[in-house]
């Protein structure tokens, strides 16, 4: 005979059993640090030289520390599009920097990246808005906007981009979340992502070499996280 505890637990183990079929993905549902492993992270940076500057500045607990301020990313949407969209993120990081090599562009300093035309963000004189961080920030007319958002000064010290490597990702994922997220959650594909990233320089046939180094990273990234990269590619 069931004692009288065993007979009231019963309904509360169907209850659990019935959950388990109804709601499977909430249940199995993983976290960025979840898919963001410690050997997914490794097995990027682990390809950048010894000797590049951002061998001591990026890494895996720093992301996830940017990550926090962005409560939305990694989050919308099935674990198919999660993972999707965290192997695009990481796709564009990884094209930008060099398997995290670079934290400053290469010769950025020789570039002009002042919109002068953009008066609700102007240059500052003496500073330089070339790229900085994971995506490679750039322009004036991103740097005002960042730093009004995340909280730093983009105007006037744009170089902090390159000096705070929490900073550096927080304006990775501001550029990504404003520009590129939408893009992978309502199922648009990886390609209009490069668009928004650098559209104007790669996109319809500029260059497609860079396109399809894009396009490599993220189908690998896929692969890893065990996601089918779905449609729409390139660009």
């Amino acid at each position: 005979m069931a004692s009288p505890s065993n007979t009231k637990a019963l309904p509360t183990l169907v209850l659990v059993g019935v959950l388990a079929v109804l709601l499977p993905e909430a249940i199995v549902a993983q976290s960025v640090a979840d898919i963001v492993t410690p050997a997914f992270f490794d097995s990027i940076i682990n390809r950048a030289d010894a000797g590049c500057e951002g061998k001591n500045f990026y890494s895996r607990d720093r992301f996830l520390e940017a990550v926090n301020s962005y409560p939305q990313f990694g989050t919308q949407g099935g674990q198919d599009v999660i993972k999707r969209e965290i192997a695009a993120i990481f796709a564009h990081f990884t094209h930008e920097t060099g398997h995290f090599c670079y934290i400053n562009e290469i010769n950025g300093p020789s570039g002009d990246y002042c919109d002068e035309n953009n008066t609700e963000y102007p240059c500052v004189p003496g500073k330089q808005y070339f790229g900085r961080g994971p995506i490679q920030l750039s322009w004036n007319f991103n740097y005002g906007p960042a730093g009004r958002d995340i909280g730093f000064d983009g105007l006037n010290a744009p170089e902090t981009v390159g000096t705070d490597p929490v900073l550096a990702f927080k304006t990775g994922l501001w550029f990504w979340m404003n520009n590129c997220h939408s893009l992978i959650t309502s199922g648009q594909g990886f390609g209009p992502t490069i668009r928004a990233i650098n559209g104007r320089l790669e996109c319809d046939g500029n260059n497609p070499n860079t396109v399809r180094a894009r396009v490599g990273y993220y189908t690998d990234y896929c692969n890893r996280l065990g996601v089918s990269p779905g449609d729409n590619l390139t660009c």
